[in-house]
């Protein structure tokens, strides 16, 4: 039996979330994909709740902070809104929200008038680094389970996944 077989023929529990939901005969494949998706919404999940808990922020507003913690110079909202993979109205009502809170700025554009630029201020850099912080020690917590090597194993196979996925896309 090969690996992928071996696989195939893993049961999972019902406690097991979507990997709850395959039955032994399905494909190998299909069972990584649920296990991605599983894995992937617990940690997002668990990060929700921390950076409520913690810093009574949402991880739509931490993702937005993060954009333009990346870009100093700041974005325009179109950009920022493609970066988020959002429409332009989310991003509108959070820079709204955190504009009132002090945590960003707007300003014109210097070469399109009609586009605004939106940079973290000073007290929306500090605030973003604190949870920034917090963040990569939460990643660091969940992921313990793992050594180093497979870290790196893990890392590296994903990426080959997603240059596959890059390349079949065209």
């Amino acid at each position: 039996m090969n690996q992928l077989e071996a696989v195939e023929t893993i049961q999972e529990p019902a406690e097991a979330g979507y990997e709850g939901r395959v039955s032994p005969k399905d494909p190998a494949r299909l069972k990584l994909w649920l296990r991605m998706l599983t894995c992937t919404k617990q940690i997002e999940d668990e990060l929700r709740r921390r950076l409520r808990l913690n810093f009574d922020i949402s991880l739509a507003r931490f993702d937005y902070m993060a954009q333009l913690y990346r870009y100093p110079k700041g974005l325009k909202m179109g950009e920022l809104s493609r970066y988020l993979m959002v429409t332009g109205g989310n991003v509108t009502g959070l820079t709204d929200e955190l504009a009132r809170e002090g945590m960003v700025s707007r300003e014109h554009s210097p070469t399109d008038r009609r586009a605004w630029v939106l940079r973290l201020t000073p007290k929306g850099k500090s605030s973003f680094e604190a949870m920034a912080k917090a963040h990569s020690e939460w990643i660091a917590e969940m992921l313990e389970g793992l050594d180093a090597g497979q870290v790196a194993r893990v890392h590296q196979e994903l990426g080959s996944l997603r240059l596959h996925l890059q390349n079949a896309a065209g």
